[in-house]
């Protein structure tokens, strides 16, 4: 693919670089699969056998001396480890019961986003049973119900388990890559557009599209446009008016302001598929499946974008390869659901405890026959969308592992796009203001 630029009234092409791509979604592919069951259990008791198989061979390292316990096998006094789940028992959690409660008005008044309470505990449940977890080791404003743990610890008199050590599955083991012989390229991420809603400004957008296709700016900036080698719209793309999904029948007038936003959409993801590789994600607002993973949306909703073999619509988890990198990331439900159920300092930190479990969404149950939110490979990046700011943290692992992190923020507020270079992993936003 080319880019232009004016050179003595002539416009010269530029050669936009490339990178190998590898789609990798398959594993949260929906085909057909439905959950028979009558409640979750189930879904938790697979995780928990797939993370014991995980967590057990590192505890003769952790701690060699100690036994490895059910909950049914606990004895009061004696030191042991038990592998189980967390049940985060939250007073505040909201219930379809407490809409018929006539008790509801003795419910504190409590934060619209998150759902701490000070008498927050949490409960380890394995097969065998359960039991509540006591000491000042776990915290339970960190952690959320359906994260698995090992704990070292010991029943007390009163039947609760004292926690005197905790392990985390930690990170999984990476691929190894090499950044020796790397040039620069770019890959660009941008978030919650909200095409039809009263923020989404379309000039802002605009001046996006003709930055990266290399139609704004100097040599400079154009020679760094042609080096962007992909695109990865991160959900939240749309924004549709919920009187307009009721199920009733809508006049043409109410089926124009239904397609209005998609079509425009549409436009501008043609602009961007005709000049370089792009991924577009579903969010929770896209016309799409509600519960994740969602699935792409369809290619009939883009008519103009969808003829361009550079244009691929995906699923939220959304995993693939560039040039062996290996990136893992979704639209941000999982970390809003952190947020609302758990704390932190900035939203970052959750990304980093959802990679230490070895779980994209602990408290996200699935109604698949397959579990496909564990990570058994650590990405080299990791990003959520649709988040407040900009932010991005790098960690590393014991074993030489090497994560980027990216929270992106929705540019319909912001007017900020994210741009990571594949050389070297650096990581800053790409601002766009229409402000005179």
């Amino acid at each position: 693919m080319e880019d232009s630029e004016m050179v003595d009234g002539e416009r010269k092409l530029i050669e936009r670089k490339k990178a190998l791509y590898r789609f990798l979604d398959e594993r949260f592919v929906i085909r057909g699969e439905r959950y028979k069951g009558q409640q979750y259990s189930q879904i938790y008791f697979t995780r928990l056998h797939h993370m014991r198989n995980l967590l057990r061979p590192l505890v003769p390292d952790w701690k060699p001396h100690l036994p490895v316990q059910t909950v049914l096998g606990l004895e009061e006094g004696k030191e042991c480890i038990v592998i189980g789940t967390i049940y985060k028992h939250m007073k505040l959690k909201p219930s379809i019961l407490d809409e018929y409660s006539k008790e509801r008005s003795a419910v504190p008044l409590v934060k619209p986003h998150n759902f701490m309470h000070p008498d927050d505990h949490l409960i380890l449940e394995d097969e065998s049973g359960r039991v509540k977890l006591a000491g000042n080791c776990l915290v339970p404003s960190t952690f959320v119900t359906g994260v698995v743990l090992a704990v070292h610890g010991k029943e007390t008199s009163d039947g609760d388990f004292l926690v005197l050590d905790v392990l985390e599955a930690g990170l999984p083991l990476q691929k190894a890559i090499s950044l020796g012989l790397r040039e620069d390229k770019y890959v660009v991420f941008i978030s919650g557009l909200s095409v039809g809603s009263s923020l989404f400004n379309p000039l802002q957008f605009q001046l996006f599209v003709d930055h990266i296709t290399g139609h704004l700016g100097d040599e400079n900036e154009q020679n760094i446009a042609s080096q962007i080698v992909h695109l990865v719209i991160v959900g939240n793309s749309v924004e549709i008016s919920q009187g307009l999904l009721g199920g009733q029948t809508l006049t043409s007038k109410d089926q124009s302001l239904l397609s209005e936003p998609i079509k425009e959409l549409d436009i501008l993801l043609t602009q961007l598929a005709a000049a370089l590789p792009l991924d577009i994600m579903p969010g929770p607002n896209d016309p799409a499946n509600f519960s994740l993973p969602q699935q792409p949306l369809n290619r009939c909703l883009f008519p103009g974008a969808s003829v361009y073999n550079t244009f691929m619509s995906c699923t939220n988890p959304h995993q693939f390869e560039l040039d062996d990198i290996q990136f893992i990331g979704t639209s941000g439900q999982n970390i809003h659901d952190l947020d609302k159920y758990s704390e932190a300092t900035e939203k970052v930190e959750f990304l980093e405890r959802t990679l230490r479990w070895r779980h994209l969404a602990p408290t996200a149950p699935n109604t698949l026959d397959k579990e496909p939110f564990l990570l058994e490979s650590c990405p080299h990046v990791y990003f959520t969308g649709n988040q407040d700011r900009f932010e991005t943290r790098v960690i590393e692992g014991p074993q030489k592992q090497f994560t980027r992190l990216i929270c992106i923020p929705r540019f319909c507020e912001t007017g900020t796009a994210v741009m990571l270079n594949l050389k070297n992993f650096e990581c800053r936003a790409l601002s766009f203001s229409t402000d005179l």
